[in-house]
């Protein structure tokens, strides 16, 4: 399994803007090939700061899902939301 993050760092006052266009686009992301799971968190003192926490089956299941949202536009679609670069963070776990 693999568990990845992704931080949006939206402009001022877009957080919700960018929770909005989530709510469908989520929908997909959940049926899309080797998706476990997704969950949204917003910065407590950061609103316009959003994170996504998912799980993949493998890597390769999430590299291929970040391709087809790239191809299809929905990158692009968010950068004018966006303040900063998507930040993609892929953890593996370590058992202590």
């Amino acid at each position: 399994m693999q568990k990845v993050t992704l931080l949006f760092p939206c402009q001022p006052d877009m957080g919700a803007v960018l929770l909005e266009a989530l709510a469908a686009a989520l929908v997909e992301t959940r049926a899309f090939d080797g998706c476990l799971s997704v969950e949204t968190f917003v910065d407590a003192d950061k609103p316009d700061n959003v994170l996504l926490v998912e799980e993949w089956a493998t890597r390769g299941h999430q590299e291929r899902y970040m391709k087809w949202r790239t191809e299809n536009g929905m990158i692009e679609l968010l950068q004018p939301i966006l303040a900063g670069p998507l930040e993609v963070h892929y953890l593996d776990a370590r058992p202590i």
